[in-house]
């Protein structure tokens, strides 16, 4: 299934219904309103303020839609919540163009506009919810019929791993899973679950299988003898984008762990990747990018700056470029302005220490100051890092970290950011005992993620700045 063109569906049919919505809304109050006021038949002119609202207004319901979730998981799609939400998301935006652009008109009587806000309301709710019904039913129809589906592995060989399997193969309309093969949790054996689907290796080949295959979806349905290995399952999830689900045991059932999201499918317990509510992430996401845009436009002095000072001050490149690991494992070039003086690293992979000789006079200068990550603003706009998130890491160093700290894989869960609190409380790391020491709190910072605890740490980080009090 192609998930990009079902999104391009909707954000297609909702930038149509808003532009139409908006048309005949203009026309409406150019008919009825204003004749009533001016108490004469007047022509439709689609002038300039429609012109304007023509363009600015259905990309803000785009926006306004991103932000919400209304684009994210489109196969996954509830007919009826996603009724529940457009009427809500409708009202949101209509009253914030009600409030903006219709409530200075000059009126009759307030009765036109109540009659206004429930025209533009029944409009822009009725053009946007019809298109989306269909599409979302076409996609259903499809997934209930298998004509498209998730690609699902199971990990598990045995007694539970086939009852899984038989459950969801057995339903008369799909949940959505095409079933790929499993994976078993100890090398040798005899499978139940190899008389229904091909043994595709064990966890040791978790990745692997995950990208070859291009699987969506992990059912993890282990034995009780098995699971001393579930921690480690897990942790070689944490670098991988797809949904996890387990099989729930009667206490999970019992304590209201397990939650229904399909009348077709067997119950499970989804182990969600998500950190924050959706619209704070994207929020986030659009802030990460409007920031990082305007802070590359008004700081294009402070670049042409430092470019001459790095250039001035030592032989080699103005820009360091190295490969680090980034969200769900993902490997990515990050840029920085070059401190050390050239080919500093010959030797291999070397941490900086506070009194390091191979850090220039101008690169201790922007160490300082934090000038040197100001680069990674493109990177912020690329996709690939945020503005607040944890420093991202070379594989030579995580292969370390995780000997003696295993749970260093949970910052795969997020973009890693140019400024985070371990930074901010903590500052470089000259060794891996430290880079441990300073894990802890971007653990806690993942665990307690919010727009608020971003704010928070920029503001720290532009104090570390003026006081170029940087480590």
């Amino acid at each position: 299934m192609n998930t990009k063109i079902q999104s391009l569906k909707y954000i297609l049919f909702d930038y149509l219904s808003a532009s139409i919505a908006w048309t005949l809304f203009f026309i409406f109050r150019k008919y009825y309103i204003e004749i009533n006021k001016l108490g004469l038949n007047i022509s439709v002119i689609l002038d300039t303020r429609y012109l304007i609202g023509l363009v600015i207004i259905p990309l803000s319901w785009l926006l306004l839609y991103y932000i919400t979730g209304q684009y994210q998981n489109v196969y996954r799609k509830s007919r009826l919540k996603e009724f529940g939400e457009t009427l809500l998301i409708s009202l949101i935006g209509i009253l914030f163009i009600f409030f903006t652009l219709i409530l200075d008109d000059t009126i009759v009587s307030y009765k036109n506009y109540y009659l206004s806000f429930v025209v533009l309301y029944s409009l822009h709710f009725g053009f946007t919810y019809i298109p989306r019904l269909i599409i979302t039913s076409t996609g259903i129809y499809k997934i209930r019929n298998r004509i498209i589906g998730f690609k699902t592995l199971i990990i598990g060989g045995y007694k539970k791993a086939e009852e899984i399997f038989l459950a969801f193969d057995n339903q008369p309309k799909s949940a959505g899973n095409i079933f790929c093969g499993f994976l078993n949790v100890y090398k040798e054996g005899q499978f139940d679950l190899s008389k229904h689907l091909p043994l595709l290796g064990n966890v040791n080949d978790l990745k692997k299988v995950i990208d070859s295959k291009k699987i969506n979806e992990v059912i993890i349905a282990i034995e009780s003898s098995e699971k001393k290995e579930l921690e480690k399952i897990i942790g070689l999830l944490e670098e991988t984008n797809v949904i996890v689900k387990a099989i729930p045991d009667l206490y999970d059932i019992l304590t209201g762990t397990v939650k229904m999201s399909s009348i077709f499918g067997a119950p499970l317990i989804q182990i969600s990747h998500q950190l924050m509510p959706a619209w704070q992430e994207n929020l986030k996401r659009v802030i990460d990018v409007s920031l990082s845009i305007i802070v590359m436009a008004l700081f294009i002095p402070v670049y042409i700056t430092l470019a001459i000072g790095v250039k001035t001050s030592s032989k080699g490149p103005i820009l360091y470029k190295h490969e680090r690991i980034g969200r769900y494992g993902n490997t990515f070039t990050i840029y920085k302005f070059r401190s050390m003086h050239n080919e500093s690293e010959k030797n291999g992979p070397e941490l900086s220490s506070k009194n390091d000789s191979r850090i220039t006079n101008f690169g201790r200068f922007m160490r300082k100051m934090r000038l040197d990550e100001i680069p990674q603003f493109y990177n912020v706009v690329k996709g690939e890092m945020s503005l607040v998130g944890p420093r991202p890491e070379r594989r030579f160093y995580i292969d370390q970290i995780v000997k003696k700290a295993p749970h260093y894989m949970h910052l795969l869960k997020v973009r890693p950011g140019i400024t985070s609190w371990g930074q901010v409380k903590y500052g470089y790391a000259e060794n891996v005992d430290e880079m441990i020491a300073r894990l802890k709190y971007d653990i806690i910072y993942i665990e307690n993620m919010s727009l608020y605890v971003d704010f928070k740490i920029l503001i720290y980080t532009i104090k570390t700045v003026l006081e170029a009090s940087g480590k």
